[in-house]
């Protein structure tokens, strides 16, 4: 029993993203909303426990996205590094930079994926005996983004791969911190700096010229 319940864990998101979201052709704001919506049911129907108030969890994650921002920090300062966000497009689809960094990505896409994927999905594959948690929920979290990234033009495999790895430190601090928060707030610095890189790069450009 617990192994069917695996597979349906494991297959429910991968539909989800794949196919069913992207078939309703919903704008932004109904993805999101769709997203939640879905993560809530997941969640519950596989009796998910995200544990979002935990201090370890919130310890761990606030160390994880210092580094990272940090990381965007020195990025910005060194002129050589600078170059590398200059040259990548800015992103807000069909909404404003702070509506998007502000609801889209926290809501819609680390609340959603951290609930779904570190708070259900990790318990559920480590409750399946024999399963390999960590390399299967992370190659899930991957797989996940196939259709996102045809959607916005990027390279499938290279986005896939990027995102498996991501999925192994996020559920590494999920089980460290025995929260969703970690992985989750390491997830939104990642995401919002990566969205907010390239315009502060032109900001920061235009300042030091």
């Amino acid at each position: 029993m617990r192994r069917l319940e695996a597979v349906a864990a494991l297959a429910l998101p991968l539909w989800w993203n794949n196919r069913v979201l992207p078939a309703l052709g919903l704008p932004l704001r109904g993805r999101t909303a769709a997203n939640i919506a879905f993560a809530t049911g997941y969640t519950k129907l596989f009796r998910g426990n995200p544990n979002w108030l935990s201090l370890s969890g919130f310890r761990w994650g606030a160390g994880g996205a210092a580094l990272v921002l940090t990381g965007y920090a020195v990025v910005l300062s060194v002129p050589s590094l600078r170059r590398l966000p200059l040259e990548i497009a800015v992103r807000a689809p069909e909404t404003s930079t702070l509506e998007w960094i502000a609801l889209h990505i926290p809501v819609g896409t680390v609340l959603a994926e951290e609930a779904v994927f570190r708070g259900t999905l990790d318990p559920v594959l480590a409750d399946s005996a024999g399963a390999p948690a960590p390399v299967i929920s992370a190659l899930d979290f991957g797989l996940w983004h196939i259709q996102p990234a045809r959607a916005a033009g990027d390279p499938v495999a290279p986005t896939v791969l990027a995102t498996t790895l991501a999925g192994l430190v996020f559920t590494e601090l999920r089980r460290r911190s025995g929260s969703a928060t970690a992985p989750a707030l390491l997830h939104l610095a990642i995401n919002a700096g990566g969205g907010l890189a390239p315009a502060a790069a032109r900001w920061v450009d235009e300042l030091t010229r």
